[in-house]
């Protein structure tokens, strides 16, 4: 007979606006918005008090403001929350010996086995007295068999509270609530399944999975399996060497330098698309460059976790600007973002408006239907094209050397 697992779902309350809390006191108990200051600006996140106002996240800053004359107003700071987020990690990582890190504010934790030793609610309670003691800021988490319903319980236990659901007690704890509490069920699948008089997830559960598999495909069995809270996908060891790269290797060395920062400003801006192709955010951007002679130089940067190119490959040329030596010439160049999380591009809101943010997805949604080079920075254009690639499931495009580490 196989182990009952132990999966324990953490996940910090409100982050950025906890994290501004912490910076100042007074934030406590009052509407605050975090985002775009201006009207043109976007909510990137918003407290509890906030949304009983009907306030969400990626709202037009000018329609919360409406809605909410006297909500506080603060530009997001993400290397604060960046240092906290790795705070956390460290108090989690020196506390179980398997973890998950999903985004910068979500946590899964495998404590199958410890109940041996040591009761698992206990050991997670523990461990988020642990992160609130130390950096003082609320967090959630639920307890389960597995990731699915440790989620839910989780959402269910906010804010600020810990829920455990005993083995054989995942069905009723999930048929009363809501089918848009199954991870996967975005807005679309959503108001598909009330289309189809499915609001609540015991419907699901009183219904084949054959039917599901039917209306919605593989889709529809895995939100079947989810709602009867069947989930056996493990807990995946987080590691901050996770990366994505690309390397050019120079038919003939070089030092011309048009053609040397085109070329790394459309590997960077391809690199950056990936990332958010695969909702993922980089904490540490890499430059390599090799010469001639083969001497190999690299240099790194830790930077707020971000997906947008104009935060990032502007830190990619300046490590460039500081490895370059224009006497030699130049045999390769290589870029790597490293630190990588589950994310999009939500922590980039902060201090970006609404045309910002069209543009990056009307740019995207043309790569994705034309190709990566698409639309491409003017100052790339000098290099050779770029074929489609996606790092995280995909082969690396023939005209450079991309690795997956």
């Amino acid at each position: 007979m196989s182990q009952s697992r132990n999966i324990i779902h953490m996940d910090l309350d409100t982050f950025f606006v906890s994290c501004e809390r912490r910076m100042d006191s007074k934030l406590n108990g009052l509407p605050v918005l975090i985002g775009g200051t201006s009207d043109r600006g976007v909510v990137a996140a918003c407290s509890y008090e906030a949304r009983a106002f009907g306030i969400h996240s990626a709202m037009p800053m000018r329609l919360a403001r409406q809605l909410c004359p006297e909500a506080i107003v603060v530009r997001g700071n993400s290397g604060i929350y960046s240092k906290f987020s790795n705070e956390v990690t460290e108090v989690i990582k020196e506390s179980v010996p398997l973890y998950e890190k999903t985004s910068v504010d979500e946590f899964y934790i495998d404590l199958t086995g410890m109940d041996k030793f040591f009761g698992s609610f206990k050991l997670g309670s523990e461990i988020r007295d642990r992160i609130m003691n130390e950096t003082g800021l609320p967090i959630s988490f639920g307890l389960s068999e597995n990731k699915t319903v440790s989620k839910i319980a989780t959402g269910e236990a906010k804010p600020n509270n810990k829920l455990k659901i005993d083995k054989g007690f995942e069905k009723p704890f999930l048929a009363p609530l809501s089918v848009r509490k199954i991870p996967m069920v975005g807005e679309v699948t959503y108001r598909s399944l009330c289309d189809l008089g499915i609001k609540q997830i015991k419907t699901i559960q009183e219904m084949p999975m054959e039917m599901m598999g039917k209306v919605f495909g593989k889709n529809g069995q895995s939100i079947w399996q989810k709602a009867n809270g069947i989930d056996t996908s493990p807990v995946v060891q987080y590691t901050e060497r996770k990366s994505i790269s690309t390397e050019r290797t120079f038919d003939r060395d070089t030092t011309d330098i048009k053609k040397l920062e085109s070329i790394i400003i459309a590997m960077a801006e391809n690199l950056v698309y990936q990332l958010r192709r695969g909702h993922k955010l980089t904490a540490c951007v890499t430059f390599k460059i090799r010469y001639t002679d083969f001497q190999t130089y690299t240099q790194q940067r830790r930077i707020p976790y971000s997906a947008a190119d104009h935060k990032i490959i502007p830190i990619v040329m300046d490590l460039y600007k500081n490895l370059y030596q224009r006497r030699q010439l130049v045999r390769l160049v290589g870029v790597r973002f490293s630190h990588l999380v589950e994310g999009g591009q939500q922590i980039d809101l902060f201090d970006d408006n609404e045309n910002i943010i069209n543009l990056y997805q009307a740019m995207d949604k043309m790569r994705e239907k034309y190709g990566d080079r698409a639309v491409i920075k003017a100052a790339g254009m000098g290099a050779k094209s770029i074929s489609r690639w996606n790092p995280f499931t995909g082969e690396p495009p023939p005209l450079l050397a991309n690795r997956r580490r």
